[in-house]
């Protein structure tokens, strides 16, 4: 599942590494710094840091983790694709979940590599992503086929975690984010982090449209709804 263009990529190949453990973070600098195709220009730890780091430096590749504090993988690579669309992200993480792996993918991640790879292939995901190709180990390019196979070739509908249903069944009776907080016991921060991912995974970037999917669902009824004015 993995694709390599024929032109190389320009060396060297400014890298961002992200992930909260600094030991994880250590072990990948040691990795890299050796090697004359890269050149290291920051490190982050969450993903706030990772945004800002990013927009300042300007890396070719992001090598990012999915758990990390504060801002999460899925949801700083959706960020990247749509304000730096050149940098590729390359997610580097223990998790090979089906859904993260799936919305990895949609939120414009060049790659996947598990942390169990062995060091010859992140070097080889890193610069197969920079010349604008993907990479997949292989466990995970099996995981997603396998999903894929099973949907009749289509991909699955989106899965929607427990709160992300719940915001949006809020959404979809006409609460505000500060007022979904209230209600919910969150912060408004917080909603709109669920709020942008929920848009995201359903593909569906308006209020009407998640209204819609609502109804179309059985989540939400017609009387439930306030009147449009």
């Amino acid at each position: 599942m993995n694709s390599k263009p024929s032109s190389a990529a320009r060396c060297p190949i400014k890298v961002l590494i992200v992930d909260d453990h600094p030991v994880v973070r250590r072990g990948l600098s040691l990795c890299l710094s050796g090697r004359h195709q890269f050149t290291l220009v920051g490190e982050a730890a969450d993903g706030p840091e990772a945004l800002r780091l990013a927009r300042a430096l300007r890396p070719h590749v992001v090598l990012l983790d999915l758990n990390i504090p504060q801002v999460d993988g899925v949801t700083v690579t959706a960020t990247l694709r749509r304000e730096l669309p050149t940098a590729r992200v390359l997610i580097l993480s223990s998790e090979s979940q089906q859904q993260s792996v799936m919305d990895a993918i949609r939120a414009g991640a060049s790659g996947f590599v598990l942390k169990t790879a062995p060091p010859e292939e992140l070097v080889q995901a890193i610069e197969t992503v920079r010349a604008g190709g993907t990479w997949f180990s292989s466990k995970v390019a099996q995981m997603a086929l396998n999903r894929l196979a099973a949907n009749g070739g289509r991909e699955p509908e989106p899965e929607l975690t427990a709160r992300e249903r719940e915001v949006l069944i809020q959404i979809a009776e006409g609460l505000s984010n500060k007022e979904i907080a209230a209600k919910l016991g969150l912060g408004v921060r917080t909603v709109e982090t669920h709020r942008e991912r929920i848009m995201r995974k359903l593909n569906i970037h308006h209020v009407a449209g998640l209204t819609k999917y609502a109804l179309a669902r059985g989540w939400v009824s017609l009387e439930s709804k306030p009147a449009e004015t």
